[in-house]
């Protein structure tokens, strides 16, 4: 079975009544682009651009690390990522969804699950990426989290959704995805399709590793 718990304790997982689910890396497949624009983007804020050698190395480590190896002025981030959103806006139309998303999303939301989506993109092109059939079954959107902003985000939402956060899981391929889920006491389930090498979010013992997109309802909501 692809599902893999790595985390504390053993048995089955618990029928979690959240998921709260990242986008980039997640549910979009834009790894691609992001390491297209990567070094035109380098350019015109002065940071060290990315050569294919390097993309490895900068999959294993933390954002933090990865901010400090290309010399990101910590200052100019804001403009960075207010610039990388308005590409991403005119290009989105060249930026998928993962193949899967659509029946993973119908399949939690009619076993019960409640779903949610905490991004740092913003909330039109989250709705877009998404498309009128997957928002049907999100009960919350918080969008324009902040590049280390996302444990906010969490609590709003497990406000909004009156769930307890150990009745909650965060399913991201970062790993400020994981520190923001266990920052607020959610459990983690790490994507082996994202930006972050799986390896490195394995390392880090999240509850569950899904290594397959089929493998997410099963795992959340065990017969």
């Amino acid at each position: 079975m692809s599902t893999t718990l790595v985390g504390p304790g053993t048995g089955p997982p618990p029928r979690w009544r959240l998921a709260v689910f990242d986008m980039d890396g997640t549910l979009v497949d834009s790894f691609p682009w992001f390491i297209r624009v990567l070094n035109d983007v380098a350019d015109r804020y002065g940071f060290r651009r990315v050569a294919p050698e390097d993309v490895p190395l900068l999959r294993r480590a933390h954002a933090h690390e990865i901010l400090g190896r290309l010399a990101v002025p910590a200052w100019r981030l804001p403009a960075i990522v207010r610039h990388l959103r308005a590409l991403k806006t005119a290009q989105l139309a060249d930026i998928p969804l993962f193949p899967g998303v659509d029946a993973m999303l119908a399949g939690l939301a009619g076993r019960g699950v409640t779903l949610a989506v905490v991004s740092s993109d913003s909330d039109a092109n989250v709705r877009r990426s998404l498309g009128a059939a997957n928002l049907a079954h999100i009960a919350h959107l918080a969008c324009g989290a902040g590049l280390f902003g996302k444990p906010h985000k969490l609590r709003a939402v497990l406000r909004r959704a009156g769930v307890a956060p150990a009745a909650a899981i965060a399913i991201g391929d970062e790993l400020r995805d994981l520190d923001a889920a266990r920052g607020v006491g959610m459990a983690f389930g790490a994507v082996a399709w994202g930006y972050t090498d799986i390896t490195a979010l394995a390392a880090r013992a999240p509850d569950l590793v899904f290594h397959r997109m089929d493998d997410i309802v099963p795992a959340l909501t065990p017969v």
